[in-house]
This record gives C-alpha cells, sequence and structure tokens, in this order.
C-alpha cells in the first residue's frame, strides 16, 4: 500500500461563485482527477483539514497553515493570479520545492487595452473634449486640441517584455509606433525571442518579432542605454522584485528626457514600487516626465491627500486594468495547459522560479 492518495485530487479555493460550466469541462477532461471547489472568502480562514488530501491547489492565497502537516501530498500549487509576490514569505514557497505555476498571460488583452486607452486619452487630449462636452460648448479651434500628434514614428519603450508588454507592443506596431523590448536577460536567439508562457490566442508576440531592438540586464548602465534611446511612451511592466524595487526614480526621468526628443509619457501597469513615486511626482510637476497613466501606486490604496489624484498630467486607477470577464476562463485555460503537460510528462508553463522571484 502506498503512502499517497489513490489519485490525484485537485483542491480549488477561490473567492468566487463556483464556475460549474468550466468545473464541469475539467471533470470532462480529466476523469482519473478528483475535483473538489471550496469558495474561500478572503476574510475567512478554512479549516487546515481542507487540505489533507490535495495533490493539486488552486487559489489565490488560500494556502495551508502548515504545508507538511496540513498538506503532506500536495505536488504543486496553481496561482489564479500572475504573480507570486503576494505569498513568497510562505512556508510553501521559501520552505518548500512544491512546484509553483502562476495565471500569467491571461492579462495581455485587457491591459493592453486600458494601457493603449489611456496613452490615448493623454494624447488625443480627451479630457479637454469632455470638459467641452459637459459644458456644451462646440470649441473646435481650443488651443489644446492643436497639439495633438499620433503615434505614427513615434516610439515605445516596454519596460519587461512579457505577455503584457508583447500585447501593448502589438497595438502600439498596429498605430505605427517603433517597438524596443527590454528584459532582464538577454534574448540574443530565436528561441530566447519566444514566449515561454501561456498566450491568449490571436494576441501578443509568440515569436518576438515585433520589437525593432532588445535590451537587457539589471544594472544601471543598462537601464539608462534603454532609457536613452529616444523613448516617447514608456511601459512599466516588469515583476516586482528585489532587483526592481525602486527602479526608476529622478535619475532615470532625467535619462528618459534627455536621450529622446523630450519629455515622454510613462504608463504603469507593473507594481507601485517600481517606481520611485515621490520622485515621479516631482518629475511630474517641472515637466521632466510629459505625463502618467499609473494604475497601480505605493502605497495601495492611493491615501486620499496623495498629489498624483490632482495633477493634470496623471490618471490614476484602482488597480483594475486586469479586470474582465474572461479572466476565469482563461485562468482555467492556463490550469487545462499544465494539466495535460503534466499527464505527458511535460514541462509546465508559468513556472515560478523561486531565485529570481516570478
Amino acid at each position: 500500500m502506498g503512502g499517497g492518495p489513490a489519485k490525484d485530487h485537485l483542491l480549488i479555493a477561490l473567492p468566487l461563485p463556483e464556475p460549474t460550466e468550466l468545473i464541469s469541462a475539467l471533470r470532462s477532461q480529466f476523469p482519473h482527477i478528483d475535483i473538489t471547489y471550496y469558495f474561500a472568502p478572503r476574510d475567512k480562514t478554512p479549516e487546515p483539514s481542507l487540505f489533507n488530501h490535495a495533490t493539486i491547489l488552486v487559489t489565490f492565497n488560500t494556502l495551508p497553515p502548515d504545508p507538511k502537516v496540513d498538506a503532506p501530498h500536495l505536488s504543486w500549487l496553481h496561482l489564479f493570479s500572475a504573480g507570486s509576490n503576494h505569498i513568497q514569505q510562505h512556508p510553501l514557497y521559501t520552505d518548500s520545492k512544491i512546484t509553483i505555476t502562476t495565471s500569467s498571460g491571461v492579462h495581455g488583452p485587457t491591459i493592453a487595452e486600458w494601457a493603449v486607452l489611456t496613452r490615448l486619452v493623454e494624447s488625443r487630449k480627451y479630457k479637454t473634449l469632455y470638459d467641452l462636452q459637459k459644458q456644451h460648448t462646440w470649441s473646435a479651434h481650443d488651443a489644446n486640441l492643436n497639439s495633438v500628434r499620433d503615434q505614427v514614428g513615434a516610439t515605445l519603450g516596454v519596460l519587461g517584455y512579457g505577455s503584457i508588454g508583447r500585447q501593448i507592443a502589438r497595438v502600439a506596431k498596429g498605430l505605427g509606433m517603433r517597438v524596443l523590448a527590454y528584459t532582464a536577460t538577454p534574448k540574443d536567439s530565436d528561441e530566447k525571442k519566444r514566449d515561454g508562457g501561456f498566450v491568449v490566442p490571436g494576441t501578443g508576440d509568440l515569436k518576438g518579432e515585433i520589437p525593432d531592438a532588445w535590451y537587457s540586464g539589471l544594472g544601471k548602465e543598462d537601464l539608462h542605454a534603454f532609457l536613452g534611446q529616444g523613448i516617447d511612451w514608456l511601459v512599466v511592466s516588469v515583476p516586482l522584485t528585489d532587483q526592481t524595487r525602486g527602479f526608476l526614480g529622478k535619475e532615470e526621468f532625467e535619462v528618459l528626457e534627455n536621450g529622446g526628443k523630450g519629455p515622454a509619457f510613462v504608463t504603469n501597469i507593473a507594481r507601485g514600487p517600481i517606481i520611485n513615486q515621490p520622485e515621479l511626482i516631482e518629475a511630474l510637476k517641472d515637466g521632466t516626465v510629459q505625463g502618467a497613466a499609473l494604475d497601480v501606486t505605493d502605497p495601495e490604496p492611493l491615501p486620499a491627500d496623495s498629489e498624483l489624484w490632482d495633477l493634470k498630467n496623471v490618471i490614476v486607477t484602482p488597480h483594475i486594468s486586469g479586470n474582465g470577464v474572461g479572466y476565469e476562463e482563461r485562468a482555467f485555460q492556463v490550469l487545462e495547459v499544465n494539466l495535460e503537460r503534466r499527464e505527458k510528462g511535460e514541462r509546465l508553463i508559468n513556472v515560478v522560479r523561486r531565485e529570481r522571484g516570478y
């Protein structure tokens, strides 16, 4: 007799009503796997016994308090989130070798649309147009509207060329933009340029063919070489790690301005602490940075007395750029792909590498 369960037990613990159709499809495709769904409210801690028989756990952050005692058979944790930074102090992350995968890749289309939307709101002077509409004023010759510049020939710098950055690059290329990609490690071969994670069909840049040039490195010299390439629009989409915390500050904003045709527009859809926020505010006020679209801030929620709320060249949204009705279905698609790969003995996608933090 073996010491573990007779077959895999997949426990899905999410703060969502049970997606019965998606669960039913999983059961049909993987009839040899026992599947249990547990509604896990964010403000309620489940009984440790919930995890006793699980070999696979799917969740945002509902985790066994003591993995060795409460989840002795667990071999794989699949996170419904794109990142893993929210669990990196938990024993499952720090004191185990359990495979951890994420749902990275599901956000590409929705966040790309938010990024392009907010960029065009600024470049097309939509705030002025909206104010004129509210005032019932037909003013086609407003001085502010005469400064509109389209994106043809402009340069997009994607700081972190992952699934989200690749989809933003795809849309930007369609607008006629030049695209520069920046990654932590060199992408000096066709294989390295490929997106090895989950890709929503018909989106992104699977082969890494879109960028006009690639840059890499985590040192200041490497970062500044990238920022000095005449970037008009900088999109921040790197994961938050010890190396990227405070990655952009006063010095970087000055390099960005001096290396281009003038101040650049900065979009952050990654994590607030990647940018030194007080230094960004000063750069926005003195014109070193043209404007910013921020879906993430430091801290969150953004305090009501933050200057960012009232700066005319800033768009702030409450960390919702990835929201959309397709999230659940796509996150389950990642799980489905990995269940199939696991059965075939193939490498899983979206595996977290603990040594790099994502």
